[in-house]
């Protein structure tokens, strides 16, 4: 029976203790670090010490998410891209597919467990960040409320100066770029799941892995670009333009992070159609690994 739910968690779970012994948590120590150190780092105060306090908090969302954002994509990357590779060495893929295993359950499974792997290393990467960003924007709203009763500030006003303050701080829309973050991972695992099923070298899907993430940052504005030339754009040329989005996902559509640094609102409505967009993308990237691992002869 393909599709066994029970087969594909047996799977994951394997995936998941294999990269545990690769020690890919480690990264989570430096992390800790880079956030914690941003915690002690000040900004020259200029004419504006309540401005500069704010761009404190701006800063240290940007790197902590900008640090979390780069090692999902790296998990996301390394960690597909040398499962396949391993298994065939350890013989460890022979063992599984002559169960026998479907070949969709058994990469749907490698891919379940680096997904739950990058999920639960952003989960704790994102349990330091709130804790270090709620503790230094109380430091801030507090210097905030004694400005703003020395100098005799309305309710009013300090009602906003609060507002503004807190906006910088553990919101939905911070934790909604930490999870747009995730879903973006979701389709670069995709990507690198798909390069690894035909790649006979590990450093070729890790390359590879990396220059797809990075062309799809700029493959949606010369996609555009390239459309707005043809003038009548025929049948044609729309299709192929649809597969060459598929082939170089555009990651523009995950800007909402940021937003988030920045401490703008993100409606729910933006993560839910982020959410459906990465996993249309996630099965297409299955279903194409799929019919090219099934033409491998092990």
């Amino acid at each position: 029976m393909i599709g066994s739910l029970k087969r594909i968690s047996v799977i994951a779970s394997h995936t998941f203790t294999q990269l545990m012994r690769m020690k890919v948590f480690g990264f989570l120590a430096v992390f800790a670090v880079i956030v914690i150190a941003i915690k002690f780092f000040e900004l020259p105060t200029g004419n504006s010490p309540q401005k500069a306090s704010l761009e404190e908090l701006r800063m240290l969302k940007s790197t902590a998410m900008g640090t979390m954002g780069l090692f999902a994509i790296i998990f996301a990357v390394a960690a597909t891209g040398l499962l396949l590779p391993r298994d065939v060495e350890d013989r460890t893929l022979y063992t599984i597919l002559c169960k026998p295993v479907p070949r969709i359950d058994y990469l749907a499974g490698k891919y379940l467990g680096v997904l739950i792997m990058i999920f639960i290393a952003l989960f704790l990467m994102d349990l330091v960040l709130m804790g270090v960003l709620h503790t230094r924007t109380m430091g801030v709203l507090a210097e905030h409320m004694l400005i703003a009763e020395k100098s005799g500030w309305s309710a009013e006003e300090t009602a906003v100066e609060r507002a503004e303050v807190l906006s910088q701080g553990v919101t939905w829309s911070m934790q909604a770029g930490v999870f747009a973050i995730f879903l973006k991972s979701i389709v670069v695992a995709g990507v690198a799941l798909l390069i690894s099923t035909f790649s006979t070298s590990t450093l070729f899907t890790i390359i590879m892995g990396f220059l797809i993430y990075f062309i799809g940052h700029f493959a949606g504005e010369a996609r555009e670009f390239w459309l707005s030339q043809q003038g009548e754009v025929g049948t044609l040329v729309k299709y192929s333009s649809h597969v060459i989005s598929v082939l170089f996902p555009d990651f523009r559509l995950f800007n909402v992070i940021d937003a988030a640094v920045a401490g703008e609102t993100i409606p729910k409505g933006v993560i839910w159609k982020l959410t459906g967009i990465s996993s249309i993308y996630a099965s297409v990237y299955l279903i194409l690994s799929w019919f090219t691992f099934a033409k491998k002869e092990f």
